[in-house]
This record gives structure tokens, sequence and C-alpha cells, in this order.
């Protein structure tokens, strides 16, 4: 057989792995409980007066009886203190604090906060209005510690068009493999059980503090997916903002990984060759005349990003044009990954 076919069945046998198990999952309930605990929803916010208000204007209005929203102004230079402070509600709660960080302000707000579920959230984000309940709902035993939910981009340029397009198939991913596994609670839509953070001093000050703190957890319960929860944040406009944002969740994220196959340096190393395979591939089949072998690729790659589109809310167009942003994405990791591999390797990580 042709080796450039040879290459070719990993990468739609990796693909499909997934597709299919997220197919499974959409018809198999995932467990969930009805109950209102008392949730204090955590914003730290650093120089975000132009979206703050945004951010305590959407959290005010979750559909969820019983919560608390604490806004932490992390030392900011500009008027995020004073925009937060002017909204007048009962269930907001508006403090300064000195300027730590991320963490930081988040540990500050949970010095405040008096509800069992610790709720987090960022102030260039936005929350659906039923993001509380759905997060709420997935801490179906005393063994989940923690919940994390769907973060969306919201697109006005190409490199954000991206992204949203790649957070789509990380939820894709998620609820495939990590529906009752989550390996990283994101920050801008995140819930622990209050006394789980307790247990652990907070929230750990770290460069990529949702990481740190969802492994902390893991230690001694479990930290699982919400796909119906979902947030609206704001990313990177640009490749250069792009390339430096991702390259501190790399670096941050290869400090802390450990030895498991399943979501550590095995696992990352495997999809990397899958990655490489897809940036070669494209170019390898169409310049060796296998035509055939290239639309095979390309149809498979849009109908495995079609499903979750459908499913999850998305523009169909983004499906069918999904294998071109595969390639870049694709080649986009492989080359931090391959940054970060070398930067391991000369002992700076």
């Amino acid at each position: 057989m042709n080796p450039l076919l040879l290459a070719l069945i990993p990468v739609i046998f990796w693909d499909g792995y997934f597709l299919l198990n997220y197919l499974l999952s959409l018809r198999k309930p995932y467990p969930t409980r009805e109950w209102e605990p008392k949730v204090s929803l955590i914003i730290p916010a650093y120089n975000e007066g132009k979206r703050v208000l945004r951010a305590i204007e959407a959290a005010l209005k979750q559909d969820y009886p019983d919560f608390e929203v604490i806004v932490v102004d992390d030392g900011s230079e500009d008027d995020t203190y004073a925009v937060a402070s002017s909204v007048n509600d009962p269930r907001l709660k508006v403090v300064r604090a000195e300027h730590r960080g991320k963490a930081g302000a988040l540990n500050e707000g949970l010095k405040l906060a008096t509800g069992e579920i610790i709720a987090t959230t960022d102030a260039d984000s936005f929350l659906e209005r039923n993001a509380l309940r759905e997060l709420v709902r997935r801490f179906y035993s005393e063994k989940v510690l923690g919940v994390g939910g769907q973060v969306r981009v919201m697109n006005n340029s190409l490199p954000e068009l991206i992204q949203d397009i790649e957070h789509l198939r990380i939820g894709m991913f998620r609820r495939a493999k990590e529906l009752d596994d989550l390996s990283l609670a994101p920050g801008p839509i995140a819930a622990f059980r209050k006394k789980a953070l307790e247990r652990i001093d907070g929230f750990v000050e770290d460069i990529v503090e949702d990481y740190a703190t969802t492994k902390a957890v893991k230690e001694f319960g479990k930290v699982v997916y919400a796909p119906k929860a979902r947030v609206w944040t704001e990313m990177p406009a640009s490749l250069r903002e792009l390339w430096r944002q991702r390259r501190r969740w790399v670096l941050g994220d290869m400090k802390r990984m450990g030895a498991g196959f399943t979501k550590d340096w095995a696992f990352m190393g495997f999809s990397d060759i899958i990655a490489a395979l897809d940036v070669i591939l494209p170019f390898s089949l169409l310049f060796g005349s296998l035509w055939w072998a290239l639309l095979l690729w390309w149809g498979f790659e849009a109908l495995s990003m079609l499903v979750p589109t459908v499913v999850e809310g998305g523009r169909l167009r983004n499906a069918l044009l999904f294998p071109v942003i595969l390639w870049f994405l694709a080649s986009f990791y492989l080359s931090l990954h391959i940054y970060g591999y070398w930067m391991k390797l000369a002992g700076r990580l």
C-alpha cells in the first residue's frame, strides 16, 4: 500500500474515535442532581473598566434562585472599581485588593464567599443565563468536587473565529473523552465545592491557575464537564497575541504534567504525531496525485466538525472549512509543543 495512504489511517482512526464517542455521549444521559445550594460567583478584574459591566449584568441575570456575585478589583489602574460599584444590587459585592494576579484575586473573593459552591468567570466574558444552574446540576455526588463548562469565543476577526471553532472542537473532545473526568475546569466557567478549595488552601497561584487548581482538586475527588453550561469570552484578536497567550498556557501546563497516558506526556506526544500528519498529509496527497484520498481526508474532517457544530451551535460554513482551520491549528500547536519540549530538555521549565 502507498505509504501516504498508510499515514492517513491513524489520522482517520484518531479523529473517528473521538467522533464516535461524542455521538455515543449524545445518546446517553450524563448524571445530574437537582439541588440548589447557594453559589458564590467570583469575577476577578484587572483594568477591565470597559468590559466588567457586561460580565456583572450577565452574572446577575442568572436563572438561579440563590447566588451572590463578588467582583474583585485586582489593583486596577483604570475605572474598574468605579464601574463595578455603580451597579446597585444586594447580591453584588465589589472589593478592591492589591494587584496579585488572577489567582490572588480569586482567593480574595473566596474569603468573602458564603456559598457552598464557588463559581468563577472572567471580566471579559459573559455567562449564558442557565450557566450556574447547569454547573450546579453536575455536582451529582459528594465525590464531584469541581465542574467545568463550555467556552465559546466572541469573534470579529479571523483569529477569533479560528479560536471559536477550536473551542467547539475542545467541547467535542471533552464530551467524548472527559465528560466524567475533566482535565481542566476553565477559568471563565468553572465551579468547585468551597470545602475542596479550602482543603488546597484556595485557588493555586500559578500562571495557569485553572489547570493547577483542577489538578490539585483531582488529588482527592472528581472534576467533571457540564456541556450545557456555556460562557462567551474574548480572546486574542491577532496572531501575535494568540502566540503569547498559548505559549504561556502550554509552558504552564507542561510544568505540571505527570506521566499518565490519557492526559499527560505520552498523550501529548501521540497527539503531536497526529498533528504532524495533519500538517504534512494534505500537501503530500495533493502533490502525490492522490486526489481521492485528499477528498476523503477533507470530507471526513468536515463531517467530524459538522456534528458538534450542529449540536453545540455554530456556523455550518465553518464546519465545511474546518480542514483548513485544522491545518492551521495543527501547525500552530505543533510549533508550540516543539518549543515546549525544547524548553523542557533545556531545563528551563
